[in-house]
């Protein structure tokens, strides 16, 4: 069989839609599992059914419900699906596997089964069973060329399913990660042609496809003016899904307890506390007490942990869902106001500094560090960026310390990770003289350190706002600074 024909209707995905055709039309003999996962509305679930139903595949959706009702309802939709004249009645998951490996008997066939933590929440031994099932030299699965997929959004469960002495560890031939949208691809999606409102739209809803379709129903900024009634008539509106969204995240989380605990952390980090300690002063905890929730949400992909480019005992957390960073720095302190009053256009405009200060800025850092890493022209610093964090330098003349927005390291053939370049960030600043002359310092700073790369890195200066005309014509004379605007961002090659 061929490369399967992508529908017309899917926005980008040609990677993921690639990777799960090249699975489910491999030749081999025998079935295969393969493992789906990604965070809440990024897709699967439309990826999975359109893989179905261009390949004649069985697709059954779990629900939360109990074990029995779980196999009641495999049994009826199995048989609708065959045309059977009655609902197949399983008595346990090892007779329902096989029946879905029968499936594939006469041709390679996808058989998914989506939201698979509801099942295995239900019963845990269900990935021993399909361990067991997918056993080699077993007739069932030897005759057998199903590929049987598994998928599900909670990523704490997900990312366990294959990994330590996990039972499915080592049966998959087939582990993906369906990621949300980049900066510049969440633009096209949702058709934002302006930089600067494009990167506003992304700081709040990101680059999940759902919060377009479905939840904002297509309502979209029509121009730069339009960004804030589009925030009062969509993530701020009691009417819209998007408003109650991020809570809905947490409480979707099986491993998340202690809802109010997670939610505390959470404010913490975007209230502007990136490391443990903040955030520990923060809810008036030690530090120590903090290991336990912050590992419990990043293993659910809510927060991020980004280690300090060049302190190794250092780290810093970011929220790694917009939606939830713009709650929790925006909504959830005037809750109660957003639910009943008749003019959030006051709120929203009392909430704009916090808005630039705590989510915007920090989620323009962010982007510029990505671009840096992955979109960036190839030869802008130097080399191919091998690594792109942020970092913080010692100042011991000055008795402080400078916090670097974007460190660049690149990898030689020694594998050796020489300083490529140092970033400064700014969303409301035009960039002067002064910012590189900072950034120059620090320079100096890593090179009187022995810093690898130091003396000949670039010195890039990103800002949504511009730069100033003495700072241009320096940039064209000094190869070794680099100007990013915002255009930069959105601009592809």
């Amino acid at each position: 069989m061929g490369e399967l024909a992508r529908p017309p209707e899917m926005f980008d995905r040609e990677r993921e839609w690639r990777d799960l055709g090249a699975f489910v039309t491999d030749p081999s003999p025998g079935a295969t599992l393969g493992v789906v996962s990604g965070r809440r509305r990024q897709g699967k679930t439309f990826l999975l059914r359109a893989l179905c139903r261009a390949t004649g595949g069985f697709y059954f959706a779990a629900d939360e419900a109990t074990d029995r009702e779980s196999l009641n309802r495999l049994g009826a939709v199995l048989a609708e699906h065959l045309s059977a004249p009655a609902p197949f009645a399983f008595d346990s998951w090892h007779p329902a596997i096989d029946a879905l490996l029968r499936l594939g008997r006469e041709r390679r066939l996808p058989v998914v089964i989506d939201e698979f933590p509801y099942l295995a929440r239900a019963n845990p031994q269900l990935p021993s069973v399909i361990q067991n099932a997918l056993a080699p030299l077993r007739a069932e699965r030897d005759d057998s060329r199903t590929s049987l997929l598994l998928c599900g959004s909670a990523m704490s469960f997900m990312g366990r399913l294959l990994s330590g002495n996990a039972p499915l560890r080592g049966r998959a031939g087939l582990e993906l990660v369906v990621p949300t949208l980049d900066h510049q691809l969440a633009a096209e999606f949702w058709g934002v042609d302006d930089p600067v409102t494009a990167l506003k739209v992304n700081a709040i809803v990101g680059g999940t496809p759902a919060y377009r379709r479905e939840f904002a129903r297509d309502d979209t900024p029509a121009d730069a003016d339009d960004f804030d009634p589009w925030v009062l008539r969509t993530v701020l509106s009691p009417a819209s899904p998007l408003f109650r969204e991020a809570r809905y995240l947490l409480a979707d989380e099986p491993d998340l307890h202690d809802i109010g605990l997670y939610h505390s952390v959470l404010a913490a980090i975007a209230a502007g506390n990136a490391h443990r300690g903040g955030i520990a002063s923060y809810l008036g905890r030690r530090s120590g007490d903090l290991a336990h929730p912050l590992t419990v949400l990043e293993d659910c992909g809510l927060v991020t942990r980004e280690p300090d480019a060049f302190k190794d005992n250092r780290t810093s957390f970011r929220i790694a869902e917009p939606l939830v960073a713009f709650y929790h720095a925006i909504m959830r302190p005037i809750w109660s106001d957003l639910e009943h009053t008749r003019d959030a256009g006051r709120l929203w405009q009392r909430s704009r500094k916090r808005f630039v200060s705590n989510v915007l800025g920090p989620h323009f850092e962010r982007i510029c560090r990505h671009w840096t890493r992955h979109l960036a022209p190839a030869d802008l610093f130097g080399d191919h960026p091998n690594r792109v964090a942020s970092g913080t330098v010692s100042d011991p003349g000055h008795r402080t310390s400078h916090e670097v927005d974007v460190v660049v390291f690149g990898l030689d053939g020694d594998n050796r990770r020489p300083l490529l370049a140092i970033g400064e960030v700014k969303w409301g600043d035009a960039m002067g003289v002064s910012h590189l002359e900072r950034l120059r310092r620090i320079r100096g700073l890593l090179t009187a350190q022995g810093r690898l790369g130091a003396e000949q890195a670039r010195l890039a200066c990103y800002s949504a706002a511009g730069f100033s005309d003495e700072l241009i014509q320096m940039a064209e004379r000094d190869h070794s600074v680099v100007l990013v605007g915002i255009d930069d961002l959105y601009r592809r090659d």
